[in-house]
């Protein structure tokens, strides 16, 4: 491994060595990963493609909606890696099958 974070190396490495350095998204971010065997193929330093750019994984929780907050709190048991395309695009997902909020209250400009 040739990065890693300067701030919590230890619970990176954990996490990496746990997931083989290799992405964990098994299609929650809407991509079957259909050349990974239903995994996500994006290796912590290593190129995306032969003409892609250098992939840094992160250690994230498995709810990729999770604030900073209580991401931090989290033993590394509960952390997985991700690539950031796959944690944006989880996220998004997530987001979007979140309830719809309900406008019961009154706006500040309705009359």
């Amino acid at each position: 491994m040739k990065s890693q974070p300067i701030v919590g190396a230890a619970v990176f490495t954990a996490v990496m060595e746990a997931a083989g350095y290799r992405c964990q998204c098994e299609g929650e971010c809407g991509n079957p990963h259909a050349k990974g065997e239903g995994r996500c193929p994006h290796e912590h330093d290593h190129y995306t493609s032969k003409h892609g750019r250098l992939v840094r994984l992160m250690a994230a929780p498995v709810d990729p909606l999770a604030t900073d907050v209580a991401a931090a709190r989290l033993p590394a048991s509960e952390l997985r890696a991700w690539c950031p395309d796959c944690h944006a695009a989880a996220a998004r997902l997530a987001r979007k099958r979140l309830p719809a909020a309900t406008t019961d209250q009154c706006g500040l400009f309705d009359l």
